[in-house]
């Protein structure tokens, strides 16, 4: 009897080069202080939901609960915008992230918040099996890291979204890589008019 074949699966904020570029100026002395292996810029996103193993059968319908979500965003502050303005060492993954600043406006973290919210709540409704932590916006920038670098404090690092991702994670010899398995663009009001 053949197996389904699965793939590794979470939805994401994906930035542009410019952005990853900006965040890895920010964040490089703190990366090379800690002393971990860095994060390749390509892999460099904001998590908003991960899905786990999903089966091939299942992509379509996950491709229709996302686009639905995207196309009811409207009327929401768009585009969705994370400034990144601290670092965190997190001991038990062994990781540096940057954070979303921490006086961030509210309607910035609600925002992204409530989409990561509704990417959970409804790919778990519809028998996906996301992980329920709490959303914290995040950019992990290193791995493997030994101890809490000492580094200056990060300039802030602006990113600005109108979509959002379907992301495939696959883990090499030389870390994970990923891949858009689709793009899912947010609704402005003007779209939703027209």
């Amino acid at each position: 009897m053949s197996r389904e074949p699965r793939r590794r699966l979470f939805f994401a904020l994906w930035p542009q080069e410019v952005q990853r570029t900006a965040l890895l100026q920010a964040t490089g002395e703190a990366v090379r202080a800690g002393g971990g292996r860095a994060v390749p810029a390509a892999g460099l996103h904001v998590t908003l939901s991960f899905l786990g193993t999903v089966p091939e059968g299942r992509m379509a319908l996950l491709s229709t609960l996302a686009q639905r979500i995207a196309a009811g965003f409207c009327g929401r502050q768009l585009p969705l915008s994370v400034t990144f303005a601290r670092l965190a060492y997190w001991a038990q993954p062994q990781v540096l992230v940057a954070l979303e600043r921490a006086a961030a406006a509210e309607t910035e973290i609600s925002t992204v918040a409530t989409l990561a919210g509704l990417l959970t709540r409804e790919s778990a409704a519809a028998g996906f099996a996301p992980d329920l932590k709490p959303f914290q916006a995040h950019v992990t920038v290193a791995r493997k890291v030994p101890y809490a670098p000492h580094a200056p404090a990060m300039r802030a690092v602006p990113w600005s979204f109108g979509e959002f991702v379907l992301l495939e994670s696959r883990t090499l010899e030389k870390g994970p890589v990923y891949s858009v398995v689709e793009s899912y663009p947010l609704a402005s009001t003007e779209k939703a008019r027209t």
